[in-house]
């Protein structure tokens, strides 16, 4: 009865302001209210560095005057405080240049049901503080009781809860909450100046699909452990095996900055005029799911409260849709796909390949687990960046290899995809399944000639 007496004192309050930026000049307006409790514990050799608990609320307005637009916030819930930000903000988009992309998005149908996305938990919330530490402590005791680690570079346990209010002047009302608890740990292997950092970590919105302690400890020790004693290799075009979190980094998410209003208007990404064009192999599929349950990127309406949906971006490698929110639809004279706020769950879908498969088919190559640095134009679609894996000889892993490069294009790379992996899994908002290409430069040290 308290949430729905709450939600209810918010809608009004925020139509009152809708009302009172109308009578002063606003053609359309938007009140976005944001209510959020967070907990994060940080600890290192068992010892707690820093405990943060706090509240926050904010206010967020958006007001569009003769093509106009100015944005603005408050903690201040007062009246007198809202009021008098409503009339600065009207005036302040009067002073700035107008653009016909500008306004509120066209109402569509009602957003999807909360209850079926699954977003919130209420045993995240109750999850007592002690416990929450405790979480954290076990993540480091359990990697330090392994030998193959030397040193702890901290662990960590948060919760997060938000209450998302969202009304507009076109007769738009949404409200959602959600929960997020993560989890994670980063461990120290090696010896002298060959020392291998690397870690891991889990986040759900459901306090029973988060890793135990032992799976993500246990997981960071072994992606330390098996890099100890790398070396370089020498400069080479080989496969090369992409791990899931290296795929979602690297390749899903410098191709999410190309299909992206902000780059595509500025004629800035090698996708642009590319919709209905081949751009990779059959075996690339990549999605936007706003209506994942469960997803961390899940959310029943974006930013600008046009509803949540699934986008096939590429279907057998056709580029089917680029990801826009209304502003940048009108600019491109495309629909938006509800991406305002940014992505939602954006992935590659799963293959049929084991990664046993995968490294049983390469002769000579990489697998790439781990990068380093920036090193991608989206203007190009090239790729320069400092990378660290294990190498394959014959069908098998031979040693860890560090201080190289991988090099390429995402538009060849996405051409010359051969392998798809089995193993995805929805652990963040971008998400890969293991990726083997046909080609990539390694860069390390110089071949040596034979005279």
């Amino acid at each position: 009865m308290k949430s729905a007496n709450s939600e209810k004192k918010l809608r009004a309050q925020a139509a009152d302001l809708l009302s009172f930026g109308k009578k002063k000049g606003a053609a359309e307006i938007e009140v976005s209210i944001g209510q959020g409790r967070v907990f994060k514990v940080e600890v290192r050799d068992d010892e707690i560095e820093s405990l943060t608990e706090s509240s926050s609320r904010d206010l967020s307005l958006r007001v569009f005057v003769e093509g106009k637009v100015a944005t603005a916030s408050s903690s201040d819930f007062t009246r007198e405080t809202l009021e008098r930000l409503v009339v600065s903000t009207i005036a302040r988009a009067r002073l700035g240049g107008a653009d016909p992309a500008n306004g509120l998005p066209a109402r569509e149908a009602e957003p999807a049901s909360i209850d079926r996305l699954d977003l919130f938990d209420p045993r995240i919330l109750e999850m007592a503080a002690d416990k929450k530490v405790a979480f954290a402590r076990q993540l480091e005791r359990i990697g330090l009781g392994d030998g193959r680690v030397k040193k702890s570079l901290g662990a960590s346990f948060s919760t997060y809860e938000i209450t998302q209010t969202l009304v507009n002047s076109k007769g738009f009302f949404g409200v959602y909450k959600k929960t997020v608890a993560s989890g994670g740990v980063s461990f120290q292997g090696g010896e002298g100046e060959n020392l291998i950092q690397d870690g891991w970590f889990d986040a759900s919105t459901q306090l029973s699909d988060l890793r135990k302690p032992e799976a993500i400890a246990r997981k960071a020790v072994d992606r330390v452990a098996r890099l100890v004693g790398a070396r370089k290799v020498e400069t080479q075009n080989v496969p090369v095996i992409i791990e899931p979190p290296v795929a979602a980094a690297l390749l899903l998410g410098f191709f999410s900055r190309c299909v992206s209003g902000p780059e595509l208007s500025r004629k800035q990404s090698f996708l642009l005029d590319k919709l209905g064009a081949k751009i990779g192999s059959d075996k690339v599929c990549l999605v936007d799911d706003g209506l994942l349950a469960g997803g961390l990127g899940t959310r029943p309406f974006d930013s600008e409260g046009v509803p949540s949906r699934r986008t096939q971006v590429v279907d057998k490698g056709v580029l089917k849709s680029y990801l826009l929110d209304s502003f940048y639809g009108r600019k491109l004279k495309l629909a938006s796909t509800g991406s305002g706020g940014g992505l939602t769950n954006f992935y590659w879908a799963a293959g049929d390949s084991t990664l046993e498969a995968m490294i049983q088919s390469v002769d000579r190559g990489l697998l790439l687990t781990g990068t380093l640095g920036q090193g991608t134009v989206p203007t190009t679609g090239d790729i320069s960046i400092g990378a660290f894996g294990l190498w394959i000889e014959k069908g098998a892993l031979t040693y860890p290899v560090a201080d190289i490069t991988v090099s390429s294009n995402l538009g060849e790379l996405l051409q010359r995809v051969e392998m798809v992996g089995t193993d995805l899994e929805f652990r963040r908002n971008v998400n890969a399944p293991t990726i083997k290409v046909s080609e990539m430069t390694v860069g390390g040290k110089a071949a040596v000639r034979k005279s």
